[in-house]
């Protein structure tokens, strides 16, 4: 059984013939960008537009996932469906889709347009881009992010992965952020949740300690937590975001 989708009006003719079918983008050849033990990336031009193939031949880390629940190319794809729908700016989804083979995953695909002009956050420090001893585009970008963190959480939602490499900026004046690439995004509940908050925190704060000062790292959580100044059970929150990778680095 094959289900595939194509947002059609997304694309061009040019385009959508070229991703018309899972085999046929199975069949594409590109410049490859990533690749795992479950997946491999590949960007593919059509005309004047890119595009990043995502093609899934793993389910998931664990077996189960080929017979029982939702194979992580299905969770990327409902993940980025969630964030268009909540107003959190992410790659546009124009194909996704998977084939079962009795019962069994066998394979599946998800295709995004590329982000123009466009650089993540990790690449950036990386480079020691000059935006990011520029006050101004540090807090724009940052308020951005409080915002788009706040957001999810308040859906009982955490991204899993919400490291500065899945953060795409634009190079406009007025700087525009992206959260890409979510595949292990889940909804959760209760301990399971703050949990998973504070991972999600803790991530972003694991390469920010080393290119932001503590003003502005303070002034994310503020804007974060949507308050004008801490209360305890902030600075509890904060000591376990800060204690969180503590012998694991």
């Amino acid at each position: 059984m094959t289900g595939w989708t194509l947002a059609r009006a997304a694309l061009d003719d040019a385009a959508a013939q070229t991703f018309a079918s899972l085999d046929a983008v199975f069949a594409l050849d590109g410049e490859p960008v990533a690749r795992d033990p479950l997946s491999q990336v590949l960007r593919v031009a059509v005309g004047s537009r890119r595009y990043y193939v995502k093609r899934y031949h793993g389910a998931g880390k664990n077996p189960l996932r080929r017979w029982l629940g939702r194979p992580r190319v299905q969770a990327e794809w409902e993940n980025l469906q969630h964030f268009a729908a909540w107003g959190i700016p992410t790659a546009t989804l124009v194909g996704w889709g998977l084939e079962r083979q009795g019962g069994s995953f066998r394979r599946g695909a998800l295709i995004t347009a590329e982000l123009a002009r466009t650089t993540d956050l990790n690449r950036m420090a990386m480079d020691r881009d000059p935006r990011l001893a520029d006050r101004r585009w540090v807090a724009a970008v940052s308020r951005q992010l409080a915002e788009i963190t706040r957001r999810m959480h308040a859906r009982r939602f955490t991204h899993n992965d919400l490291k500065w490499r899945n953060l795409l900026v634009d190079d406009g004046a007025e700087p525009r952020l992206y959260l890409i690439d979510c595949p292990a995004g889940e909804f959760w509940w209760g301990p399971f949740l703050r949990y998973r908050i504070v991972k999600d925190l803790a991530c972003l704060d694991k390469v920010a300690k080393y290119h932001l000062s503590r003003t502005q790292r303070l002034r994310f959580y503020l804007d974060y937590a949507g308050k004008a100044r801490l209360d305890a059970g902030d600075k509890r929150r904060l000591r376990r975001i800060l204690g969180f990778f503590e012998g694991r680095e």
